[in-house]
């Protein structure tokens, strides 16, 4: 019986070695494929970018990224653009005397800033349509389906034009503006409050300034719940405290008879760009979440009112938790989406990055070496999207599996 067992041992340890090996080879064979067509696909991006240079110099065009260096020679709207002040760089308005490689720069940076706004309000936007797609309320409920669908099934450019000369075309002048809680509202554009730093360089001052962006990193990254609470408590006491001693103020926009001034702004094309964006968007992740909410078993509605939670806290603390753990991968894709919608703006002559490559490439000529640039831009914006969401992603399953 010893032997037996002995020779049964040796047989699983020799089927465990040849499983190991075999797995082995079809790793190292997998990833020599994938190395292969990278590589593969590297030279034929390569041996095309030689040829159409070649083919534009038999034309006497030449192909080079040197205009990057030279003077745009055209003003920006609006826009910030990053700039060498001595050893540190900065941010500052965009000029005509800024180089064209700031240019692009100041789009990057419009498109950032639509993109990201319309990613948080979209996601609370369409969160709550689609929650309110299921709703018990017949009114909330059908409202709630007809916006959808309309959006939905609209094209997003006849939104864009829409929301423009429709809407925001028609607030009022700025002599006669509308004013909301510090809000202005106007056909120059939306000014809101902003925080103005006042404290200088004081030493109290700027250690209170760290210490409230340590607790915000903590509030984001915390692991454990106790903690997050802890840092978003003491970010409130900061705040509240820097607020209370006047190390921090509030900019409040003030309107004259001809502009507004003081707090932060948006120009009516920004305005425009991002309400045509966030609604769309929000129409479509509406969809992803009513369905990942009927997807869920029904035994947790069920559940839920065996404990006597009302509807209100059994979507909130039962339902949209296990609904964000599934759907963000499709938010993923939603926001990409989203980003490379911007690109319309120019219908509406917002400068972002688009817009600005076209501007360009009329002043330049170097209408291909723009649009490479243009490419790359949206491309690695894609990529940083994608990254965050796959950290978001891995972050709260692995929240889940500690519960």
């Amino acid at each position: 019986m010893n032997v037996q067992q002995a020779n049964a041992a040796g047989q699983t340890v020799d089927d465990d070695l040849s499983t190991a090996r075999r797995r082995r080879r079809n790793r190292i064979r997998y990833d020599a494929i994938q190395f292969a067509v990278v590589g593969a696909a590297i030279v034929l991006v390569v041996l095309f970018a030689f040829a159409v240079k070649e083919g534009l110099a038999r034309h006497g065009i030449r192909f080079s990224f040197s205009f990057l260096r030279e003077a745009a020679g055209f003003d920006i709207s609006e826009g910030k653009t990053l700039v060498l002040d001595g050893f540190w760089p900065g941010v500052a308005d965009f000029t005509s005397d800024r180089l064209i490689v700031q240019a692009f720069l100041a789009g990057i940076f419009n498109t950032i800033k639509v993109a990201v706004l319309a990613i948080v309000l979209s996601t609370v936007l369409g969160t709550m349509l689609g929650v309110g797609r299921l709703s018990t309320n017949w009114v909330v409920r059908n409202l709630s389906f007809w916006c959808v669908e309309f959006v939905r099934n609209t094209p997003l450019l006849i939104q864009l034009v829409f929301w423009y000369f429709a809407v925001v075309l028609h607030f009022p002048p700025i002599a006669a503006a509308a004013k909301f809680y510090g809000v202005v509202i106007s056909q120059q554009g939306l000014y809101f409050p902003a925080p103005l730093w006042q404290g200088g360089a004081s030493p109290l001052a700027v250690g209170a300034a760290v210490l409230f962006w340590v607790a915000v990193i903590g509030l984001i990254l915390g692991r454990k719940k106790q903690v997050r609470w802890m840092c978003a408590g003491a970010a409130v006491v900061l705040a509240g405290a820097m607020f209370a001693t006047g190390v921090l103020g509030l900019d409040v926009p003030v309107a004259s008879k001809f502009k507004a001034s003081g707090g932060t702004g948006m120009s009516p094309e920004m305005a425009a760009l991002l309400l045509a964006i966030v609604v769309n968007s929000a129409s479509y992740i509406a969809e992803i979440v009513r369905g990942a909410i009927d997807s869920l078993p029904k035994g947790q509605w069920e559940a839920a009112a065996s404990l006597s939670l009302n509807r209100r806290d059994t979507v909130h603390d039962i339902i949209l938790p296990q609904v964000f753990r599934v759907v963000l991968p499709s938010f993923g894709n939603q926001y990409i989406s989203l980003t490379k919608n911007t690109a319309l703006g120019i219908a509406i002559g917002y400068p972002e990055l688009f817009n600005i490559y076209g501007t360009i490439a009329n002043q330049t000529g170097h209408s291909l070496e723009g649009i490479v640039i243009v490419m790359v831009s949206y491309l690695i914006l894609s990529w940083a999207i994608s990254a965050a969401v796959g950290w978001a992603d891995r972050r709260m399953r692995q929240r889940g599996a500690a519960r």
